[in-house]
């Protein structure tokens, strides 16, 4: 059985479910709802932007980031709180996402494979982002988390500017 014909019979995670709950982690991050975001996560789920976009091993390499729920907790608090001159103030953003591959699915766990074109909007510039983003999601009950989120960057080779915002 190939991944897109994963049946929903088996209780597997379907590539429609895993697709909304992209589509909401995208809509809440382009509002700033940055509390309903973190309440998406698992746990133990990672927020990774790696330097090297064909990295695969993002403990022991270089990443902008590599947030576990502590550190993903700090940088919305940061985003919020104004203490953060790269967040006053606030970037305006729209995210497109596409081409969505269901890589691996079971009952727990999918992998989903997309692309993603960000725009930014902020002191009347507007800077694009394109990234290859890889997504883990989980089942725990009837909930679907994010598990892990890996943003690579097209153009990582590049210095990110001062984001305002989450990938």
């Amino acid at each position: 059985m190939t991944a897109m014909t994963v049946s929903i019979s088996n209780s597997a995670i379907s590539l429609d479910e895993a697709i909304t709950l992209i589509w909401t982690e995208a809509d809440l991050l382009d509002r700033r709802d940055y509390e309903s975001w973190l309440a998406l996560w698992t746990r133990e789920g990672h927020y990774v932007i790696p330097v090297d976009p064909d990295a695969r091993d993002h403990v022991d390499t270089l990443n902008y980031a590599y947030d576990d729920a502590d550190m993903r907790r700090m940088r919305v608090d940061r985003l919020v709180g104004g203490h953060a001159i790269s967040s006053t103030p606030a970037a305006r953003s729209v995210r497109i996402l596409s081409r969505f591959r269901l890589m691996e699915a079971g009952p727990a766990h999918c992998v989903v494979h997309c692309a993603q074109h960000l725009v930014e909007y902020k002191f009347e510039r507007q800077r694009l982002y394109a990234a290859d983003v890889t997504y883990r999601l989980t089942r725990s009950d009837a909930d679907l988390k994010l598990d892990e989120k890996v943003v690579r960057l097209i153009n990582a080779g590049d210095a990110l500017g001062s984001l305002s915002y989450l990938l």
